[in-house]
């Protein structure tokens, strides 16, 4: 793994504010050279008007981007010692990505800020003031959103199943966004896990929680690389990570037709030695039974292979991402010890 750095770190602990505290605002990017200035400005506006007593960081994780994105995130980096990158050596998913690069925050805490802006930047300080009086994660909840009303909908209605079939608590209209403390970092550093799912182990590990509510804006500049595929693989992350749910109902669901199955072969049985001669069974009857069932065998199949899809990436041991390179981090920290 090449961990070359380009440039020394300049935005650390000066000796006029080393008592001050570091907040690492960590930004995944892929393809968003419309945004990363902006995302940079408002949130280094953030620092200089509200939060005066605290170090910034802003870490960039990029995701492999093939538009101008990186050649950005270095001119930054050249100009503001206090910009940090990584770049990844391929694209790793979203999860992934967003999931090392929070690993890799070299803060007090560290804020997870999606560069679309649609979580909005202005909320930070809320969640400094709330981290400030004790709660080591303060997550950010969409009360509201302007993105598209069917997507916002549907992921409503996902959240919802999530938490009926999950083990543990899940937390509706979460993405990410919020504020985790260095102790829940190193905590993430610990696991060993090449498929991590953020939300769920917020859910699970979240120590001492507090909530943030704000209104979800829409894209404002590029186009969203989330495809149908992208949202399904982050779901069945989900899934498969929280919840045996699903398999249990394959259970329970071929125990039940089992058993109606059973009473149907007797009640045919019956009523054509009864009526042997006038009683027709009839094709229909048994192609659409055949059909059900086997389309209930194919779907359940399909869950289990998202699950045993996982299991063999896990136990693989893969590591979460590979560096290509990184620039002004004071160190490369391990994942998993």
């Amino acid at each position: 793994m090449d961990t070359r750095n380009e440039n020394k770190f300049s935005g650390g602990k000066a000796s006029d504010s080393k008592d001050r505290k570091i907040i690492t605002i960590v930004i995944p990017t892929y393809n968003e050279e419309k945004n990363i200035c902006s995302i940079y400005k408002r949130v280094r506006e953030i620092f200089e008007t509200k939060l005066l007593e605290y170090q910034m960081q802003i870490l960039f994780i990029d995701n492999a981007s093939i538009d101008s994105s990186r050649a950005i995130i270095k001119r930054l980096c050249s100009e503001d010692g206090k910009v940090q990158a990584i770049f990844n050596a391929t694209n790793y998913g979203f999860s992934r990505s967003s999931f090392y690069g929070l690993s890799q925050a070299e803060g007090d805490c560290a804020i997870l800020l999606y560069a679309d802006m649609q979580d909005p930047p202005e909320v930070i300080p809320q969640f400094v003031e709330k981290w400030e009086k004790g709660y080591k994660i303060v997550i950010g909840i969409k009360s509201n959103s302007k993105e598209n009303t069917i997507m916002y909908s549907i992921r409503e209605m996902y959240y919802r199943m999530l938490s009926k079939i999950s083990e543990i608590e899940h937390i509706k209209q979460f993405d990410g966004f919020g504020l985790y403390d260095a102790s829940f970092v190193n905590l993430l550093r610990s696991m060993k896990d090449s498929m991590p799912y953020l939300r769920g182990l917020v859910a699970e590990y979240g120590y001492k929680r507090t909530e943030v509510e704000y209104t979800q804006e829409e894209r404002k500049e590029g186009k969203s690389s989330f495809s149908f595929m992208k949202y399904y693989d982050v779901a069945m992350l989900g899934i498969t990570s929280s919840s045996k749910a699903a398999m249990r109902m394959a259970t329970f669901m071929g125990i039940i037709m089992e058993g109606i199955c059973v009473v149907i072969a007797i009640v045919t049985l019956i009523m054509k030695l009864v009526n042997w001669n006038y009683y027709d069974v009839g094709i229909a009857a048994i192609i659409i039974g055949i059909f059900f069932v086997g389309g209930m065998q194919i779907f359940f199949l399909g869950f289990l292979g998202e699950y045993i899809l996982n299991i063999n990436i896990r136990s693989m041991q893969h590591p979460i991402v590979v560096e290509e390179k990184r620039i002004n981090m004071r160190r490369t920290i391990t994942i998993g010890e």
